[in-house]
């Protein structure tokens, strides 16, 4: 039986015996840490992505590219939970791991990119629509051999029955999951998100400027005077 259904089995028998109110029941070992992981899962992934956002934002010296990361992550989350789904595997903490590390292994296809991108465009005056266009056709092989790397590192998690298999094969399936669902959007994804808050950020900078605009032209003074 997995832990979430065993932990909510308890918790029903517990009800049905009509315990006294003096009597109080905990969980310890494995079935606490699951508990745990369930009330604090959302803070861990939040103070992670915090963390990864002002890191990105130090070194690319922008507050909106790190967000084009950032949009790849999504999908990685997607991909994880539907490999569990499919081996029919609930998630444990192990595959909440899988998916905090995914944090790490998938948004390197956007940083490949984006990376390439910003230097094309501030070192050889390139447009962003032909400075990310030519990212994707040359970081596409770096972005294919990791990723195939990460995933034949996860298999043995997933394919090995020696013991103690069963605590591992979540992990396994969440990486090898995630990987796979989002090597197939972020190469399209990230491209479009990139293009889309460059246009953002050309616009905000040109309503800075309209809104900034010379005290002459303000008070309608002729810039001859």
């Amino acid at each position: 039986m997995a832990l979430s259904d065993a932990v909510t089995t308890i918790q029903q028998m517990q009800q049905r015996i009509g315990m006294p109110g003096t009597v109080h029941g905990s969980f310890t070992g494995t079935a606490q840490a699951f508990q745990a992981s369930l009330a604090s899962e959302p803070f861990l992934i939040l103070a992670a992505l915090v963390a990864v956002y002002i890191v990105l934002g130090i070194l690319y010296e922008s507050y909106i590219h790190p967000i084009t990361i950032l949009s790849t992550l999504p999908s990685a989350s997607v991909g994880a939970v539907l490999a569990l789904m499919i081996f029919h595997t609930d998630l444990s903490v192990i595959g909440i791991i899988g998916i905090l590390l995914l944090i790490g292994i998938v948004k390197k296809n956007a940083i490949l990119m984006v990376d390439f991108a910003l230097e094309a465009e501030r070192a050889e005056g390139m447009r962003p629509h032909a400075a990310i266009y030519q990212a994707c056709l040359l970081r596409f092989r770096p972005i294919l051999m990791t990723t195939t790397a990460a995933l034949f590192g996860a298999l043995p998690l997933i394919i090995s029955t020696g013991m103690g298999s069963e605590l591992r094969r979540p992990l396994g399936i969440t990486i090898v999951g995630g990987l796979i669902f989002s090597q197939a959007l972020t190469l399209y994804t990230t491209p479009v998100v990139y293009l889309y808050f460059d246009r953002l950020r050309e616009w905000w900078g040109s309503r800075k400027r309209r809104t900034f605009v010379a005290p002459q032209s303000a008070l309608g003074v002729s810039d001859a005077i």
